[in-house]
């Protein structure tokens, strides 16, 4: 078998890959989500993004200003808030958290007997800033941001809710839908920090113009 290769420039690998991607969906994305659903596949390889995720009414455009007006962004895992391009989003004076390693946090989790998750949840319902969550990996973090919002101690900008597993995470995502929060969530098991942090940055990007 001759293996070929394109012969494609370093800087243009990235418009080569979207390029492919459009070719292989066949069919037209709404325009508004579409760089959110490719970035997706684009991270993943995953074409099932076109049909799982979910975006509440009017969410991308809502989104967008909030970043603009300098919405920080919370995230259940390290890997997640490494993955945010945190320079794109300091220059509309936000910022990336998590606060899964905190010591106060790990304190307070195994004081009430909940994941380290649902504590950071709490602690970053107290900070007094705009916020949009993102939470690629614990499906109680989400269940928590439920919790929280029912009973009115939170009111996030946005919440992507892209757990990925086995254990409440088909359900969780549910809930959230259940919201009249903005939302973009990945409906069913798969997801993952990588797919929170490529939606993060999609909306950055869009923010910025590119």
């Amino acid at each position: 078998m001759k293996v070929e290769l394109e012969n494609v420039k370093p800087m243009e690998i990235e418009k080569r890959s979207f390029e492919i991607i459009t070719e292989e969906l066949g069919r037209e994305l709404p325009e508004e989500q579409a760089p959110i659903i490719k970035r997706c596949i684009h991270t993943s390889a995953d074409f099932d993004y076109a049909d799982n995720l979910c975006f509440s009414e009017g969410v991308v455009t809502k989104a967008v200003e909030a970043l603009k007006k300098g919405a920080c962004i919370v995230t259940d895992t390290q890997m997640a808030r490494s993955g945010i391009n945190k320079t794109a989003l300091a220059k509309f004076g936000g910022e990336a958290f998590c606060f899964m390693s905190d010591e106060d946090v790990a304190e307070i989790a195994k004081k009430n007997g909940t994941t380290r998750a649902t504590a950071s949840m709490d602690k970053a319902a107290a900070m007094d800033r705009p916020l949009i969550f993102a939470i690629g990996n614990a499906p109680t973090a989400l269940v928590r941001l439920y919790e929280l919002i029912q009973d009115g101690k939170i009111r996030p900008e946005l919440i992507i809710g892209v757990p990925v597993g086995f254990v409440n995470v088909v359900q969780s995502k549910e809930l959230i839908m259940e919201t009249d929060v903005p939302y973009i969530v990945a409906r069913g098991r798969k997801g993952g920090s990588n797919i929170a942090a490529c939606i993060c940055n999609a909306l950055l990007y869009m923010a910025g113009g590119r």
